[in-house]
């Protein structure tokens, strides 16, 4: 793989969408407690939209979507997550991260957001528009619910978190993401290995995210992995109430090859005070498989706030 820096993907990404690469910074934010808050700013003027990622993510993996979208933007990493530290209690979870989004939104942003959440992020974002309802203008929900089943998900995906956590170069780690089915093509694969991992002192790389490292523990105590401990904390965690409790308007984004039922969306639509589907045509990572769809959908939601 050759040398680069994490912006160095962005001029491809903008030529295939026909769009110029707007300014993009990382930012960082110390909490209270000591720990780093990362994330990347996207434009010139005060983001108008704020993206959490899902679990095993990182903020780039809105960037394809946010060339598409063309507005000022703040993209999180969670805590356990790209440059954001680890949680020492590993609680990954949306009532527990809900704080430091909102300290993001209190020192990165002048309005009320549009807050969209995919996954663990979508969980997050609703914690976030019911605990501080001032900081969220609309939340965007991306094919999670409380009530998913904590088994779904691709077992190649499982079991490739559960491997080792490090290896002697990022190439040895794209050839393994290729031979588990996971990628795409081989610069697509190039690019998701190299924001989501980094080089060690000792020049070994590793993932980034806390999850792949707690997976790998598990597995190495024999524990079952067919539902990692970390997918199971979090929903065990997560109820209904903080859905129940949001204000805002919600749109709900159901990919139809994803981990979300039609019946689990009907109860998001039941339990939440203003709620409104839109189903669309990809698997989990909507925003990764269809960013110019998915950017659509921001806009319109952009201009009904």
């Amino acid at each position: 793989m050759p040398e680069t820096d994490e912006f160095s993907f962005l001029p491809a990404q903008a030529a295939a969408a026909g769009v110029e690469v707007p300014r993009v910074e990382r930012v960082g934010l110390t909490l209270p407690d000591g720990r780093t808050l990362s994330g990347l700013r996207w434009g010139e003027e005060p983001p108008r939209v704020t993206l959490l990622h899902g679990a095993g993510l990182n903020a780039h993996t809105w960037d394809t979507t946010l060339l598409h979208l063309g507005v000022p933007a703040l993209a999180v990493d969670l805590a356990g997550h790209g440059d954001s530290s680890w949680r020492d209690d590993a609680a990954y979870v949306g009532r527990v991260l809900a704080p430091d989004v909102a300290a993001a939104l209190e020192a990165w942003t002048d309005r009320p957001q549009v807050l969209v959440g995919h996954s663990l992020g979508g969980l997050t974002a609703a914690a976030v528009a019911a605990s501080r309802p001032e900081l969220v203008e609309t939340v965007v929900i991306i094919d999670i619910t409380p009530g998913i089943d904590p088994s779904g998900g691709p077992a190649q995906l499982r079991a490739f978190f559960a491997g080792p956590t490090d290896w002697a170069s990022r190439d040895e780690l794209v050839d393994k993401a290729l031979a588990f089915g996971l990628g795409g093509a081989r610069s697509a694969a190039e690019r998701g290995v190299f924001l989501n991992t980094r080089v060690r002192p000792d020049g070994r790389v590793e993932w980034k995210h806390h999850f792949a490292h707690l997976a790998a523990a598990a597995a190495a105590a024999g524990a079952d992995t067919s539902t990692p401990d970390a997918v199971r904390a979090l929903l065990a965690s997560t109820g209904w109430d903080d859905v129940t409790a949001v204000r805002a308007p919600i749109l709900f984004v159901r990919a139809d090859r994803g981990f979300v039922t039609a019946a689990d969306a009907d109860e998001l639509v039941r339990q939440a005070a203003d709620a409104r589907v839109r189903v669309v045509p990809t698997a989990h990572n909507v925003q990764e498989e269809d960013p110019a769809g998915l950017a659509a959908l921001l806009r319109e939601t952009l201009t009904a706030v």
